[in-house]
């Protein structure tokens, strides 16, 4: 089964090409900023990077006649579960049109689905951004107007703990619960009982501090700053979302130069990071009482996961209550892409269907 795979970013559109589960051809189609500021809106780039996409196909000797499918990056629609879903003209017209948030990664279905249109061929999106399978008493946050809300790193996640699930415990994720950890720009901590992401932290709002994002902070402190005349709402957030975390503390927003700063004697240095260390464990602590005890194991995944030095900090403080500790460095988006349409075509996942309310 061959499976194109299309995840556009701000800048830049990954396609890929999967037989089962090989990948043929990474590519990486690069869309140079004076090109895309001609757009007024981010939806009007889809014709130009579809374009793109087929130029790039035909580049490399590849027709879309020869694919049994096309997997696409999810972008924002309404909260919904996990799985796999059809792409079908209801998604499409939201994406283009209605959906809240303008994100690279709404052109994804549109591309696939009209790419596909002349061919017959099936469009699947997997576990999009707007995932939510947030217990109910998960959303409260102590002020009604305010609810907590359900972003992560789904994909990835999901991904990861399907393979150690697989390879690790001889069982499906669905038989499982992990804590799982996604270690990058913002860090997502995951309660995942039985297949589901009953809780997690919002990596802008929420949790350890972490390369670039403050993470929770002290509410009384942080309205004394929004009220303080010192900055504007956009200066505000940058500094929490952007410039928070070890940019902060050290100017730098690469862990590994943290980590090499406090092997050299730099305590400040190593302070930080450990205290970074230690506000993700906590954090891992709190999602397995979220399992109530009940965790098979803790799935530690993302691009900072390739520190060996940082993961040693963070399992030193829960290794005697969760010893079974899986690290999975770096993102594995495309290939989870095509696994999930995979996992359709061959009838072990049941496709799931959106239709707009109302």
């Amino acid at each position: 089964m061959k499976v194109l795979v299309i995840n556009p970013g701000s800048t830049s559109t990954k396609v890929a090409i999967f037989e089962s589960d090989h990948e043929l051809l990474s590519l990486r189609i690069d869309h140079p900023v004076s090109e895309l500021e001609k757009f007024k809106r981010l939806a009007d780039q889809k014709d130009f990077r579809k374009k793109a996409v087929e130029k790039a196909l035909k580049e490399n000797g590849y027709d879309l006649g020869d694919f049994d499918a096309i997997a696409c990056r999810g972008g924002v629609l309404p909260p919904l579960e996990g799985g796999t879903y059809a792409v079908e003209e209801d998604m499409v017209e939201y994406l283009l049109n209605e959906s809240p948030v303008e994100h690279a990664s709404n052109l994804a279905a549109v591309i696939g689905y009209e790419l596909a249109r002349p061919y017959g061929i099936p469009v699947f999106i997997t576990d999009p951004i707007s995932v939510d399978e947030m217990l109910p008493e998960a959303k409260l946050s102590g002020i009604p107007q305010i609810e907590r809300k359900s972003y992560g790193h789904y994909l990835n996640m999901k991904a990861v703990s399907r393979w150690v699930a697989k390879e690790k415990y001889g069982k499906k994720y669905e038989d499982l619960n992990f804590v799982v950890v996604h270690l990058g720009g913002g860090i997502s901590v995951a309660a995942h009982r039985k297949g589901k992401v009953i809780d997690i932290n919002n990596a802008n709002d929420e949790g350890p501090f972490s390369p670039e994002r403050a993470g929770e902070l002290p509410v009384g402190d942080l309205a004394k700053m929004a009220f303080s005349g010192g900055f504007s709402k956009r200066e505000l957030k940058k500094r929490y979302v952007g410039k928070g975390g070890l940019v902060a503390y050290l100017g730098t927003n690469d862990m590994r130069e943290a980590l090499r700063r406090a092997r050299s004697g730099d305590k400040k240095a190593d302070e930080v990071v450990e205290a970074m260390a230690y506000q993700i464990a906590k954090e891992i602590g709190g999602m397995a009482a979220v399992l109530k005890g009940e965790v098979d194991g803790v799935v530690i995944t993302g691009g900072i996961a390739y520190n060996e030095d940082f993961i040693e900090r963070i399992v030193k403080y829960i290794k005697n209550k969760l010893p079974n500790v899986h690290v999975v460095p770096g993102e594995f988006e495309m290939k989870a892409l095509a696994e999930g349409a995979i996992r359709v075509l061959k009838g072990e996942e049941k496709v799931k269907r959106w239709k707009k309310e109302g």
